[in-house]
């Protein structure tokens, strides 16, 4: 008989979970990941896929990938046909997942799948979003540490989205993500999205592992761009503080030409030359950033009004090959 909870496990429905796995140039280590993954999940007694992305590896990635969906049928594989970002390679498992819940986790081995019968657990038993919260950064360089955290403030100060210590490691009720995949928008934030849509939520701690095999793909460059484009497609705040940054400029003026006009009153001399022209710089720069600012926002409403699909799919070890995905 089927239970009434669709939470519950039904060994006559699909899987029950599908593991959303993001890679890019990871094949010293993925065959490994996978075999773990499996093992906790069986252990676990759960009806499981994984769904593995690759976003344009150029090592053997992919072929690691089929080696494992040919040995193993709860395993699949998408690879996309060029490097579209993290971000798309999360949507396109997303969108090609079948179970009641879906769990995003990294495929640099950080995340450790050890934890992922505590998070199922706690989507079975009621949460529709369980977020991996990091008890510590681990394998980071601390310069990137630390932007990292910072971002994560500024972010959550900003939007009112809470991000300290958040990870991309989650576990999603199926409603969450049907809600995730309805939005248009061409620039997507996973790890904000997928907090911004509210619902029943759940936190697990997780100490993250040490990398085995590979690198870091983020540089300090390439984080900071990542964090201008995701907090530009969140917010209009950057726009309204250029507007304060303005108006503190405007009240600066009236103060000192107050002050110029009393002391000339009072005879005076009215000097300060150098004092102007670093005035009229520390002005200038200020429009500059303004008018960058502004440029940034055009940039990305360029970005979304050309609606090209978020990612394209070169090949799948599961009927999937060329179709594209992402457009309305």
């Amino acid at each position: 008989m089927k239970s009434s909870d669709p939470k519950l496990p039904d060994s006559t429905e699909g899987p029950e979970i599908s593991l959303v796995v993001p890679v890019l140039n990871e094949a010293g280590q993925l065959a490994s990941l996978i075999d773990e993954i499996r093992s906790v999940l069986l252990a676990n007694g759960t009806r499981f896929e994984v769904i593995v992305c690759d976003d344009g590896s150029d090592d053997r990635t992919w072929p690691v990938v089929q080696e494992k969906s040919r040995a193993h049928a709860d395993v699949h594989g998408i690879s996309l046909s060029r490097h579209f970002g993290k971000e798309s390679a999360v949507l396109a498992g997303l969108t090609a997942s079948r179970g009641q819940a879906v769990a995003v986790m990294d495929g640099d081995g950080q995340h450790p799948p050890a934890v992922l019968p505590e998070m199922i657990a706690a989507w079975r038993g009621g949460a529709d979003v369980v977020e991996g919260i990091k008890t510590r950064r681990s394998g980071q360089r601390g310069l990137v540490r630390w932007a990292a955290q910072a971002f994560n403030r500024i972010f959550s100060t900003l939007t009112g989205v809470d991000l300290i210590n958040a990870t991309d490691y989650r576990v999603l009720d199926r409603k969450v993500v049907d809600s995730l995949l309805q939005m248009p928008e061409r620039v997507v934030f996973f790890r904000g999205l997928s907090t911004w849509v509210g619902f029943r939520r759940a936190r697990v701690e997780f100490e993250p592992r040490r990398r085995t095999a590979g690198r870091s793909h983020f540089s300090l460059p390439g984080l900071f761009g990542y964090g201008v484009r995701n907090l530009l497609s969140f917010t209009s705040a950057p726009l309204h503080l250029v507007t304060l940054l303005g108006c503190a400029f405007g009240l600066f003026a009236i103060v000192l030409g107050a002050q110029t006009l009393w002391n000339w009153a009072r005879g005076f001399a009215v000097e300060g030359f150098t004092t102007v022209i670093l005035l009229l710089l520390v002005q200038g720069s200020a429009m500059m950033i303004a008018l960058g600012m502004i440029g940034l926002y055009l940039a990305q409403i360029h970005r979304e009004v050309k609606h090209r699909p978020r990612y394209i799919i070169a090949e799948s070890t599961h009927g999937l090959d060329g179709r594209v995905f992402g457009q309305d």
